[in-house]
């Protein structure tokens, strides 16, 4: 008759009992893009929430200390590609159509 040698290893069938060091996290910085592509903004407005420079200042628009691009004058948004591989946000003001007396008169 022969014996069989086991080698087995037994898990523990519950967690320590200790007190866990995990269980926190903090809120969500509400960070990316607060207006859209063709939306019509005023002076001042937030375009988009950032941390480094993932979008870049362009036309009436500036960067604030921490990154975030706003408008300096009212006008529509339109994001576009800068180069090869940045993208740029700026703000182009209305221009509306002076009408002349010839054109008034039909």
């Amino acid at each position: 008759m022969k014996m069989f040698k086991l080698d087995l290893q037994l898990f523990a069938s519950k967690k320590g009992v200790g007190s866990t060091r995990n269980g926190r996290d903090s809120a969500g910085r509400r960070l990316g893009s607060k207006l859209g592509d063709g939306q019509f903004c005023t002076a001042g407005s937030i375009i988009y929430r950032q941390r480094g420079t993932k979008i870049y200042p362009g036309t009436n628009t500036m960067r604030g200390g921490d990154d975030t691009i706003f408008s300096t004058k009212d006008g529509i948004v339109k994001f576009e590609r800068w180069g090869k591989d940045r993208t740029r946000v700026s703000v182009y003001e209305i221009v509306e159509a002076i009408e002349t007396p010839v054109e008034a008169a039909k």
